[in-house]
């Protein structure tokens, strides 16, 4: 039998090593990165791997980008930008965001990341004091957690389970905000892992209901552009001192050049300032030269995303025949987020069969919901058609055991 992803609580415990290694790192894997590396394992013997674990496009980055990180390799020395990032992004994000949003936007409130996930290093750093409650999504994009955790936060889950509607149920989240313990809420639309989105409407309470609890709001918003059913709303058109966090790796099909952008408070941004100085200097020149092209190559984003949404409709089709047909919505990003607790009782010990029967990669949910999390799993869809459509062959032909 094949071996297990291992999820919170099981196995790979940093603090059982005996090296006299620190609290603060007694996190859980990434498990979906452990499923890449796995599947790679087979693939360098091998094995023909569909992926379907990792959530990144499987195209490059558009041609304009491409073409202007090759032009600031040859004009440009390419050392340490400011901390906040080149004055032009920063300007170019804002005129985004006049464009998608109808917002008029101070560029001097947006801070160039080193990809979204030092955005939230830096704004839980600036917002939270240790032990501090955060509320997350459980389900949720699992460095949420353990990015809270590394810093001696107190993540706490927020059940946003089919019973729910895969979307925060507003009473208990309210009576959650009204704790004293709880310092902060995080939202996410379109999620990772469901793909549910929140309407304008529930964006409008949620923001209405930190506002009068004094808590926090964070939106993590790095896949809008990528939704199927209407477009996404950002926070910030309810809460004006929302932190927004954006990334260029998901829509823009830039994973790899590690650059994202935080909106904050103007009153914040010295302090965050001084968090990049410190931890990061600054994002990678050239990335950000390159990202300021990205803006303009929506024809090329677009065909990206005509690309998920036909694999979307595949999987949607195509999974209830080869047995999953417990599935959340999938109205954004490109996941689906499938119950499995008819065919097995531990999600990663199926994904384990899967990837070394079928030879299809996907990504237990453990690693995204520590409490329901063994029912499920998740397909990442932005791989080629052919390839999706050749793992609903392997996946009719296999079926879950």
């Amino acid at each position: 039998m094949a071996g297990c992803f291992r999820g919170p609580g099981m196995k790979d415990r940093p603090d059982q090593d005996g090296l006299g290694l620190s609290l603060r790192s007694r996190i859980a894997p990434f498990i979906a990165m452990d499923v890449m590396r796995e599947a790679n394992a087979l693939r360098r013997r091998g094995a023909d791997i569909v992926h379907m674990e990792i959530g990144q496009p499987h195209t490059p980055a558009p041609r304009r980008v491409r073409d202007a990180a090759i032009r600031a390799i040859g004009t440009d020395p390419l050392g340490y930008t400011e901390a906040l990032g080149l004055p032009a992004l920063r300007e170019r994000i804002a005129q985004h965001y006049r464009e998608t949003y109808g917002l008029s936007l101070d560029a001097e409130r947006i801070v160039v990341t080193t990809g979204s996930s030092a955005g939230f290093i830096v704004a839980f750093l600036a917002l939270f004091d240790q032990g501090n409650g955060l509320l997350i999504p459980e389900p949720g994009y699992p460095c949420y957690r353990q990015i809270a955790s590394v810093l001696d936060l107190r993540p706490v889950g927020v059940r946003m389970g089919a019973a729910e509607g895969w979307r925060p149920a507003l009473t208990p989240l309210r009576a959650s905000l009204a704790r004293d313990d709880i310092k902060g809420l995080l939202i996410a639309s379109p999620s990772n892992p469901s793909g549910t989105m929140l309407s304008a409407h529930m964006l409008g309470e949620i923001a209405d209901g930190c506002a009068a609890a004094g808590k926090v709001l964070i939106s993590d918003e790095i896949y809008h552009g990528l939704t199927y059913t209407a477009p996404a709303a950002s926070a910030l058109s309810y809460a004006p001192d929302a932190i927004v966090i954006g990334s260029f790796s998901k829509y823009f099909s830039m994973t790899g050049w590690r650059v994202g952008w935080l909106i904050a408070p103007k009153a914040h941004v010295r302090t965050i300032e001084r968090l990049q100085q410190n931890l990061f200097v600054s994002p990678p020149a050239i990335s950000q030269h390159a990202a300021m092209a990205a803006f303009d190559a929506t024809e090329e984003l677009e065909a990206y995303k005509s690309v998920y949404a036909a694999n979307r409709a595949l999987l949607l089709d195509g999974l209830p025949d080869a047995g999953f047909d417990a599935l959340a919505p999938a109205d954004g990003a490109f996941y689906i987020y499938a119950d499995v607790s008819k065919h097995a009782a531990d999600s990663a010990e199926l994904a384990a069969n899967m990837l070394a029967e079928a030879g299809v990669a996907v990504t237990p949910g453990l690693d995204f919901d520590p409490v329901e999390g063994s029912r499920f799993i998740r397909f990442a869809y932005a791989g080629a058609t052919a390839r999706i459509e050749e793992a609903l062959r392997r996946l009719k032909a296999w079926r879950p055991h």
